[in-house]
């Protein structure tokens, strides 16, 4: 689960790092309440999406006047903001930070995430940062450098002086950045997050290190112990369909492609998209029905599916384990019967009460291709979304 910027900033700040003095805004008038608030000479309003790359997209506005910030915040309520992040459709920005302006003397990078091929927590710090760093790490990559932590053993302090020194920070300035990244290991162990990222980490000409952006990504299995994380979610941010399948229990991620996809089991459902890409096709999504679905969350599962206006075919590929067959067969039967079917439906089903599955297709009366084995399933789904993206 990912929270807005402002969002993350109080987390960080709860936990003794230094932030810049600023407050959310929902409408214009708030906006310039908040400067005031705050008082001038300069302000900076930001759009508050869930993506990177706010600045470029013209998400960031510097402001030297009230009346400059009740225009920026008008301009940017409202408005759809495409960066690299959003994909083509964009976000709609439906909050703003307005914070104070600082002189900014230089600009680093720092994020802490959790390194899987390792087991540990990793801090990556950069002293080349700001809006460039994807930039950075693609063309000249000696510029970043890792230090992990060994949760197991706990943090250290010498963690901190080995970023301050790589961050070329000295004196006062690397106390204050032990201190920083000490809080970020706490915020980040304590609260669950899977990422949390500083860019820029500003050096201000007072020689004061601030957190000028922040980003912060939660693990989604740790959410159960933090209700007061939960609270910061933002529906609007959210696919509606992810936010569906979360309502029933089920594991949807929206991909790019046209070939829908329901799997038991998240190993099964990685290999049922990699087959399909094996044939040349694209899968539209990742869905994992979970090994103890009922036909309720499998109806449901289709319809998501069936929402997405690219799916060009639909490809069922059940293992019966702990999910039957014929669970399967009535909650696909029920689910078409319910939305239609407006796409070709290829159905592989394999294991537990496989002919009980395969009879009540069979009785449905549905015009469901079927399949034996997966390559045959996946070669069937690609087939018929080319023939329905051709019109053939």
């Amino acid at each position: 689960m990912n929270i807005h910027e402002y969002q993350a900033k109080e987390i960080l700040a709860a936990y003794g790092a230094p932030v810049p003095r600023g407050k959310p805004a929902f409408s214009v008038d708030e906006a310039v309440a908040v400067a005031e608030e705050l008082g001038g000479p300069v302000w900076v309003v930001k759009a508050q999406i869930h993506a990177g790359g706010r600045g470029k997209a013209g998400g960031v506005k510097v402001c030297k006047s009230l009346d400059e910030v009740r225009a920026a915040a008008a301009e940017l309520l409202g408005k759809v903001l495409v960066t690299p992040q959003t994909g083509p459709q964009g976000r709609q920005v439906r909050k703003l930070l307005v914070e104070e302006g600082l002189d900014i003397a230089r600009e680093l990078y720092l994020s802490c995430l959790v390194d899987r091929s390792t087991s540990r927590i990793a801090f990556i710090a950069s002293q080349a940062g700001g809006m460039d760093i994807e930039q950075v790490a693609a063309e000249t990559p000696e510029k970043i450098f890792t230090i992990t932590v060994d949760p197991a053993m706990g943090y250290s302090p010498y963690v901190g002086r080995a970023i301050a020194a790589g961050l070329g920070l000295r004196g006062d300035l690397a106390k204050q950045c032990q201190r920083l990244v000490a809080a970020l290991y706490r915020a980040f162990i304590e609260k669950d997050m899977g990422l949390l990222e500083i860019n820029p980490l500003v050096v201000t000409a007072e020689d004061k290190l601030l957190c000028l952006d922040a980003k912060a990504g939660f693990d989604d299995n740790g959410l159960f112990r933090h209700p007061e994380v939960m609270e910061l979610r933002d529906a609007d941010e959210e696919d509606p369909r992810e936010r569906e399948a979360a309502q029933y229990g089920l594991s949807y991620i929206a991909l790019d492609g046209d070939i829908g996809c329901m799997v038991n089991g998240a190993g099964l459902a990685m290999a049922t998209m990699d087959i399909i890409k094996l044939h040349g096709g694209e899968p539209a999504n990742f869905l994992d029905v979970g090994g103890g679905a009922t036909a309720e969350k499998v109806a449901a599962a289709f319809r998501i599916i069936t929402e997405d206006p690219a799916v060009k075919s639909i490809l069922v590929n059940i293992f019966g384990g702990i999910m039957r067959c014929d669970i399967i067969a009535e909650g696909v039967v029920t689910a078409v019967r319910e939305a239609g079917l407006k796409v070709p439906l290829v159905v592989r089903l394999e294991g537990t009460n496989v002919d009980k599955g395969k009879a009540i297709l069979d009785a449905s009366g549905l015009d469901i291709i079927a399949a034996d084995d997966l390559d045959e399933a996946a070669q069937k789904a690609v087939a018929a979304a080319r023939a329905g993206a051709t019109g053939a």
